[in-house]
């Protein structure tokens, strides 16, 4: 029987190595819905572990329509309001209004190029990338993280920092930040960059 690695830092966590073997970096992901939740769990996770995000995304997912960014533009301020006192969800006025307005934002950059899959990619010519530096010392940010958050930021997106949209990249498999032990980082592959 073939052991399988994962990443250490998952490890010692059922739900946390669940998330790493079925979801983070696993392979490109260029589904607009899930791109959506991913970036709301990245805001909600703002100053908070991500265990934390990861214990509450279920019940999240059930008082905000499924992470559906059609309907989430819709929330106006007696539904933030009701949210605000929902059990099980991070109750943070700010981070909520955020996912509203990036809800608008993510239609809006749909409109413009087709998807937001398409928008976000074309950053890497649709391409995984292997940073030399990561196996030691992971980045918490990088010069292209900083550039689609500037970017994002004059479309008029809230809580996306080049910290946190690092962390999305990571999450959707457009840097490859496995170890390289795990079978995570051969699954996605890549390109080695010197950025």
């Amino acid at each position: 029987m073939t052991e399988i690695n994962s990443c250490r830092w998952c490890l010692g966590d059922a739900l946390l190595q669940k998330y790493h073997d079925e979801e983070w970096g696993m392979v490109q992901l260029h589904d607009d819905s899930l791109q959506f939740e991913f970036l709301t769990m990245e805001v909600m996770q703002c100053g908070l572990s991500w265990m934390t995000v990861l214990k509450k995304r279920e019940t999240m997912r059930k008082v905000f329509d499924g992470f559906d960014y059609r309907a989430i533009t819709k929330y106006d301020d007696a539904k933030i309001s009701s949210l605000l006192s929902a059990p099980g969800i991070i109750h943070s006025e700010a981070k909520i209004r955020a996912m509203v307005n990036n809800a608008a934002r993510f239609m809006e950059i749909q409109a413009q190029f087709g998807s937001f899959s398409a928008y976000f990619w074309r950053f890497t010519d649709r391409k995984t990338l292997i940073m030399p530096s990561n196996r030691k010392n992971m980045p918490s940010k990088t010069p292209l993280s900083e550039r689609i958050s500037k970017d994002l930021k004059k479309r008029g997106f809230q809580f996306l920092g080049p910290v946190v949209m690092y962390s999305h990249m990571q999450a959707a498999g457009m840097v490859n930040d496995h170890e390289q032990s795990c079978f995570g980082f051969q699954l996605l592959g890549g390109e080695i960059i010197d950025e």
